[in-house]
């Protein structure tokens, strides 16, 4: 632990200029928990440009079946997603998940048999949308967990092969770490050159069994991260706006959106990212930051100076 906090350990003070990105509908929310759930391409190519609108540099987007409101990963929805986007804004980045397809749950009578829910699948057709689509970033998960009566896994293995995939698209991955035995496997990938640095990073904080939220937590995961890291630190729940002021002041930048919270303010809902946006927004330059555009943050991510989608 002492070699992995030198690396890493240091007073970083807050970022001269912060990204917000904005997770506009996710793969857990659902229409139950709130009316304003983005579900078609259409709206959640809406929800995108808003949030873009409010001071989101980068928007991170999952799909949704139009019809039943459950997570998919078709393609054809990626694409509607993007094209509608693009056709409104071609400077805001892009940044698609990889997270889908890594979930399993045991049969009751046979834990070793897939029961329904189980979502697991070959690790390249898990980022085959991202080889076609070929958007600024994309997230690639390092978590393997219990996650409610279920379990994610992504084992080493099947992460090699779903970068090698990413980088061989000329995607800038986003590592999502949820406890810190995901920050030494970023490091072996780091090491063994899966993976190239300076990495791009986010604590996700808040799931019940990984990184619970407070400022301690965000620090040790900090000073675990290698030099020149850029991370976000993000909260699920109720905690998603506490965690914007502490990933800023830690020296991070910041999420929140519809996929990590619904609601506002205690008892409110949110009635869009746009509106979440604002509000983070709102916290970081009253703690005297100033929120990046999407050229800052294209600069401070290493991306190209303009946006590389391509259908």
């Amino acid at each position: 632990m002492a070699a992995a906090r030198s690396k890493g350990s240091f007073m970083r003070p807050p970022q001269d200029k912060v990204i917000i990105t904005c997770a506009v509908t996710g793969n857990l929310t659902t229409p139950e928990q709130t009316p304003h759930l983005p579900i078609t391409p259409a709206q959640i190519a809406e929800a995108c440009l808003g949030a873009a609108d409010a001071g989101a540099a980068v928007v991170h987007i999952h799909v949704r079946d139009p019809l039943t409101g459950r997570p998919s990963m078709l393609l054809d929805h990626y694409v509607d997603v993007v094209e509608r986007i693009r056709a409104s804004n071609s400077a805001l980045i892009l940044n698609i998940t990889t997270g889908p397809g890594g979930r399993f749950v045991p049969s009751r009578d046979d834990p070793k048999v897939a029961a329904e829910g189980t979502t697991l699948m070959v690790p390249e057709k898990r980022v085959e949308h991202i080889a076609v689509l070929r958007p600024d970033i994309c997230t690639l998960d390092l978590n393997t967990m219990n996650s409610g009566s279920e379990v994610v896994i992504n084992t080493p293995a099947n992460v090699r092969r779903m970068a090698k995939v990413i980088a061989d698209a000329g995607v800038k991955p986003e590592i999502e770490l949820f406890d810190s035995g995901d920050i030494a496997l970023m490091n072996d990938l780091l090491a063994d050159g899966t993976l190239q640095g300076p990495v791009l990073c986010s604590f996700v904080m808040g799931v019940r069994y990984g990184f619970q939220p407070s400022p301690e937590t965000v620090m040790y995961a900090r000073d675990m991260l290698p030099a020149g890291a850029e991370f976000t630190a993000v909260g699920i729940g109720k905690t998603a706006f506490t965690m914007v002021a502490q990933s800023y002041l830690a020296g991070g930048h910041v999420r929140i959106g519809i996929e990590d919270a619904v609601y506002l303010s205690r008892g409110k809902l949110a009635i869009s990212n746009a509106e979440m946006v604002t509000k983070a927004r709102r916290i970081v330059e009253d703690l005297g930051g100033t929120i990046a555009t999407t050229d800052d943050a294209r600069r401070i991510v290493g991306l190209s100076s303009s946006a590389v989608s391509k259908i």
